[in-house]
């Protein structure tokens, strides 16, 4: 077993967690980092050395708060722009408005990015990759990014890793690859993805959740003599859906197994309300097909538009959930945008899902203020 005088000489070389990247201490139970020793020596042991806050997220999925800001994330990834290096830009298929890094260029400099589009598995299947790609690259081009290539990737099932890896190889030149995104879209899990192949190690190395937030610091995995794989932290951001939810109910917007269409003959003027956190209205045009594109067990309701203000009011909470009725004080009031269509469209709610409809109807979707809501040339 090691000492604890051993054990204090690793942490004045600033001994790192395996699981976030955060500088481990044995001083402060709220700061960042913190274990308590005889856990650490326990670690040791069984070379697992994490903080308090990886050890409960990795063994019980529980999460502890941490004082970092917005500016904490964005001070770690101004180092990308003073260096040469390969960006690997990973973003969620199912939630891309709120994947979006504002001013990314500013932090990679004049680096080559390559886009990735993670947990693709989600996706129906008659959904053709190749759209998925083209819409990505438009909205990176609106963005102001040019990526030097896009893939699609699933970090959960290992899909398009190898492939991941040989691009990541063509593209780098021998430099080491900085992965950067917005909390929660999947990058840790990628990069466990990554290291599995790499090495044939099956354990998870870096700590993963559905939680936002979950990497604080850089973590550095070695590619070669000369270069690493560089996680970031995940910027915070606040727009996302999964930011007004509690844990609980983090499962009704972050899907994890292939989304099953739901489709409803509506006619016009008439809602469908997406537990409490988003609605549909078709405002306008004949008796028609609406699919739904949302989270499996996400309960979908069906009412009058000319009630639908007075049940929301009512039911918000109770029989429209998530959230329950205590956490409805998080949630922003839901805002309306108005679309009309000229040929089949998704009207997408970033981060929750989206509904197909056809061509010449006019519709509304409401989401919560600050969550984006998109059209696009529908994917099926």
């Amino acid at each position: 077993m090691i000492s604890e005088k051993e054990v204090q000489e690793y942490l004045i070389d600033g001994l790192k967690c395996i699981g976030c990247g955060a500088t481990i201490q044995t001083t402060e139970p709220k700061a960042v980092g913190y274990t308590p020793m005889s856990a650490l020596i326990k670690g040791f042991d069984q070379e697992e050395v994490l903080c308090q806050r990886c050890f409960r997220l990795r063994h019980y999925n529980e999460i502890q708060p941490v004082n970092l800001t917005d500016d904490d994330f964005r001070r770690l990834l101004n180092q990308i722009s003073e260096t040469k290096a390969l960006v690997v830009y990973v973003m969620d298929v199912f939630d891309f408005s709120g994947s979006m890094i504002p001013g990314l260029h500013r932090f990679v400099g004049s680096n080559p990015i390559l886009l990735v589009g993670n947990k693709v598995d989600v996706l129906p299947h008659s959904i053709r990759r190749s759209k998925v790609k083209d819409w990505m690259r438009q909205q990176a081009n609106i963005a102001g990014l040019r990526p030097i290539d896009i893939m699609l990737t699933s970090g959960k099932n290992g899909d398009e890793v190898s492939t991941l890896l040989d691009k990541i190889d063509q593209y780098r030149n021998g430099q080491s690859v900085y992965v950067v995104g917005v909390t929660n879209v999947g990058k840790s899990t990628l990069i466990n993805q990554i290291i599995k192949d790499v090495t044939g190690d099956q354990q998870e190395v870096i700590t993963t959740s559905r939680f936002p937030g979950t990497t604080l610091d850089r973590i550095e995995i070695p590619l070669d003599d000369n270069s690493d794989i560089i996680d970031t932290p995940g910027i915070i951001h606040a727009d996302q859906m999964a930011h007004f939810l509690s844990a609980k109910d983090l499962k009704y917007v972050s899907p994890q197994k292939e989304l099953k269409p739901r489709t409803y003959q509506l006619n016009a003027e008439q809602t469908l309300f997406f537990g409490a956190m988003a609605r549909f209205d078709y405002v306008q045009g004949p008796k028609t097909g609406i699919t739904a594109y949302f989270e499996n067990n996400l309960q979908i309701h069906r009412t009058k538009l000319e009630k639908a203000t007075a049940f929301y009011a009512k039911h918000a909470g109770t029989l429209l959930t998530p959230p329950n009725d205590n956490d409805m004080a998080q949630m922003p009031p839901l805002r309306r945008h108005e679309f009309k269509t000229t040929m089949k469209t998704d009207i997408v709610v970033d981060g929750l899902g989206w509904v197909t409809v056809p061509a010449n109807v006019v519709v509304a979707a409401w989401a919560p203020e600050g969550v984006s809501v998109l059209t696009r040339k529908a994917m099926i």
